[in-house]
């Protein structure tokens, strides 16, 4: 009886010592007053820091070559507690700190030899690279270690801007953090067909690996102040960067896709040459491939419901149908144009597929595509494509006449 109590005393003693090691926490964290969180990074083509320079001159630097700058966005703790303390207007929330190299983990590192606050990406939002670099280098090669390292979140968001990419890291709002700005952005999507899905890092890496041509949101940065502003396309052979849509092209572009959750039609009546502007509810779109022989073409579907919104014509009651009836043609006219345009330039001055026609493919005729998909851009650039535009006027305010 007392062999059996010593036992049992024996593994509750035991049982105890166990129950501690989880009770002791992340033994191996940091503290958070310890870290610089990063939250913002940009690449622009090499351009030295002044400190940078002063070493190279010394012969104290680390070797390298210089091909590019990373600037890194950080919330440090000291930048935290000195804007909540003195509550200064032109305090700002965050501090920039750039490095130049040809090694983006040894960038990252070298800044533990310039604070005493390591950078942590846990809590990265955006990667904004440069129209330059993107032209001469690879997103492959440019985000490789970035892709592999676990500490970026597979959400992080990829933009691509006209000029450097750094400024995009800027603003003069006190208060504001840039990065936090670029990713809230996206989420306007909702009210204009100028925003692109996003992009996140987990995406990037599908599409990269893919082969497929595909888009990136462009932003464009001046004294503080951005704008998204079209897109750059992206070639599915080389990864680099070869042109723009603009604006109207990337309207186009959200019909063709059918992806727009909300935006508007500017159109001008023929006749009068006043404004009409048609505000979307919803839209569809259906891209249908059709092959005979050797032959491939595509009819694009397209379907929306919405409301006018602003209406310049006076000579014109929108309580009656044949007026709606003559709207409606009006945007529906606008709508293929923008459509028209975004084909040609897809197919006549980029040749590539940047609006899904060959995933449609892949889908209904996967033979077909198995037979094209090596050279698919190419293919794609000659193939016919036609398109129907239908869009239903469902709400017109409460302006208007009954007479």
């Amino acid at each position: 009886m007392r062999q059996t109590s010593n036992h049992v005393q024996f593994l509750s003693v035991l049982l105890s010592v166990f129950l501690l090691f989880p009770l002791a926490g992340c033994w191996s964290s940091h503290e958070i007053e310890e870290q610089s969180l990063g939250v913002g990074m940009a690449f622009d083509k090499a351009k030295e820091s002044m400190i940078e320079k002063e070493l190279d001159a010394q012969g104290e630097g680390y070797t390298k070559k210089n091909l590019i700058t990373s600037t890194y966005q950080l919330i440090t703790p000291q930048v935290a507690s000195s804007t909540t303390k003195q509550g200064d207007p032109q305090q700002k929330s965050y501090v920039n700190i750039s490095e130049t190299g040809d090694s983006n983990l040894q960038m990252v590192r070298e800044l533990s030899v310039r604070s005493d606050t390591p950078l942590t990406a846990h809590h990265m939002k955006v990667i904004v690279i440069s129209e330059a670099l993107a032209r001469s280098h690879s997103l492959e090669q440019l985000l490789d270690q970035t892709l592999r390292d676990n500490d970026y979140r597979p959400s992080c968001l990829v933009l691509i801007s006209k000029g450097r990419a750094s400024n995009t890291l800027e603003s003069k709002t006190a208060g504001e953090i840039p990065a936090f700005r670029l990713s809230g952005m996206v989420d306007n999507s909702y009210r204009t067909m100028r925003i692109l899905p996003p992009m996140s890092l987990i995406k990037l890496e599908s599409k990269i690996q893919s082969g497929s041509s595909f888009l990136l949101q462009n932003v464009l940065s001046a004294n503080g102040e951005i704008k998204f502003a079209g897109a750059a396309i992206i070639k599915g052979k080389t990864q680099k960067m070869i042109g723009f849509l603009n604006e109207e092209d990337l309207d186009g572009l959200t019909w063709i896709t059918g992806k727009g959750k909300g935006g508007l039609v500017k159109s001008f009546d023929e006749k009068t040459g006043q404004l009409i502007v048609y505000e979307i509810e919803s839209m569809k779109s259906h891209i249908e491939p059709h092959v005979k022989g050797n032959s491939i073409s595509f009819n694009v579907h397209i379907e929306s419901e919405g409301r006018l919104s602003e209406n310049w014509m006076v000579s014109g009651n929108p309580l009656k149908n044949q007026f709606l009836q003559k709207v409606q043609k009006n945007s529906e006219k606008k709508v293929k144009h923008l459509v028209r345009n975004t084909v040609e330039k897809m197919q006549k001055e980029y040749k590539v597929d940047v609006a899904g026609f060959g995933n449609q493919l892949r889908i209904k005729r996967p033979r077909v595509w198995m037979r094209v998909k090596a050279n698919w851009d190419q293919t794609f650039s000659e193939v016919p494509i036609n398109y129907d535009v239908k869009l239903m006027i469902k709400d017109y305010g409460a302006s208007g006449s009954t007479k």
